[in-house]
């Protein structure tokens, strides 16, 4: 959604609280204070000291290990901890949840599980990716049929404040895993393919990553800019005879493309397998 279409602004969300202080609640803090949302209304409940101190250290909100401090006037509470300790933290936290927002980054936790869990019905589950770490990531979202539109609002201008924000049927949220949530690690790969690849062919090791690198990221956004099919665009640099034909005819011979649509499929897979346990 076109933030500048909006009736909505970063500052009429009211003060958030996050439960869990990690890398990723700290990485959407400050995206929040990169567009202007107020330091003073950000809060997070943690159990380590060296998760407080930083996130105290990176976005200047406070920190506290204790529940009521952090969470009680928040307006939405952002759960941001790992699969294994959610039990644990809503049933610490659930009494101080009553009427607000809940959004929730774990991941594989389905919306049911979460009303659940925390006794509140306003729930929206996302998906964000380790993008989001430098504000551009893609944070797929679903929310309760309790949330209302001023709450979807607040959580796209959340997320868009990390990137871009996607809204998506729940069912779809597995095979979001597999794409744009495990997505990352598959693209890490490819670049560290190329490099290797312009390495063996006689670049040095730091001029080959920053080829590569820039090579991924060129291509990313010449996709998203141009609006045309990556096909399109591929056989545009292919000449006939030449050296792209070449390297694009090794990648079809082991099959590139079905590959990476494989790994997606068996990621999306075990994000459900997850979601059952």
């Amino acid at each position: 959604m076109d933030k500048q279409n909006s009736g909505s602004s970063i500052n009429s969300i009211g003060d958030i609280a996050f439960i869990g202080a990690g890398k990723m609640a700290t990485a959407i803090a400050c995206g929040l204070l990169r567009e202007g949302f107020p330091q003073a209304s950000l809060r997070a409940y943690e159990v380590s000291d060296t998760a407080l101190a930083h996130f105290h250290e990176a976005t200047g909100g406070h920190g506290s290990k204790k529940q009521a401090e952090a969470l009680s006037n928040a307006r939405i509470v952002i759960l941001s901890v790992k699969p294994q300790h959610i039990h644990e933290a809503l049933a610490a936290c659930a009494p101080l949840l009553k009427d607000k927002l809940l959004i929730s980054i774990v991941a594989g936790v389905k919306l049911k599980t979460l009303t659940e869990l925390s006794g509140v019905e306003r729930v929206i589950r996302v998906m964000p990716n380790t993008p989001a770490l430098v504000g551009a990531g893609i944070s797929a979202y679903t929310p309760s049929p309790y949330v209302s539109s001023e709450d979807l609002r607040h959580c796209e201008l959340i997320f868009e404040a990390v990137g871009a924000a996607l809204l998506v049927p729940e069912h779809l949220m597995d095979a979001v895993t597999g794409l744009s949530g495990s997505g990352p690690a598959y693209v890490f790969d490819f670049i560290q393919g190329l490099a290797d690849g312009g390495v063996a062919a006689g670049l040095p090791r730091d001029k080959a990553m920053h080829l590569a690198t820039q090579t991924v990221l060129g291509a990313a956004r010449l996709v998203q800019q141009s609006g045309t099919h990556p096909t399109v665009l591929r056989d545009q640099v292919i000449s006939p005879g030449g050296t792209t034909a070449k390297g694009v005819a090794v990648l079809e011979k082991g099959s590139f493309r079905g590959l990476v649509a494989e790994a997606v499929l068996a990621a999306a897979q075990r994000s459900a397998e997850l979601g059952q346990n």
